[in-house]
């Protein structure tokens, strides 16, 4: 069966980084796009990067645009994101996330707090 489990969340000073990963088993990691959502408490799950399965093509919101940067190793079925400059509205609990055949599939989550 699909699973996502991601790693790498923590407490984090603003300004500072954090690399997130989110490794994949369970289907042909390499054909599907793969994308990052954080929720932050009492807000809706909102999409921070994605990446598709070809040619590496890229997608931020402009929250994070310049400051995220997601990749993969698909040799290693693993997602990356990396997140620099962060902010303490960046706090939220962060999902690995793929779609295929229609349905969605999601990590448990790993969290990332920025603050002083």
């Amino acid at each position: 069966q699909v699973q996502l489990v991601e790693s790498g969340g923590g407490l984090v000073q603003p300004g500072g980084s954090l690399r997130l990963s989110c490794l994949a088993s369970g289907f042909s990691f390499s054909r599907y796009a793969m994308s990052w959502y954080r929720q932050a408490p009492g807000k809706e799950r909102e999409l921070v990067a994605t990446e598709s399965s070809t040619r590496g093509s890229t997608n931020y919101p402009d929250s994070v645009k310049g400051r995220f940067t997601i990749s993969r190793d698909n040799a290693k079925n693993t997602v990356y994101l990396q997140m620099n400059s962060l902010k303490p509205e960046d706090t939220a609990v962060y999902y690995c996330n793929c779609r295929i055949s229609g349905q969605n599939y999601w990590g448990q989550g790993t969290q990332v707090a920025v603050s002083s």
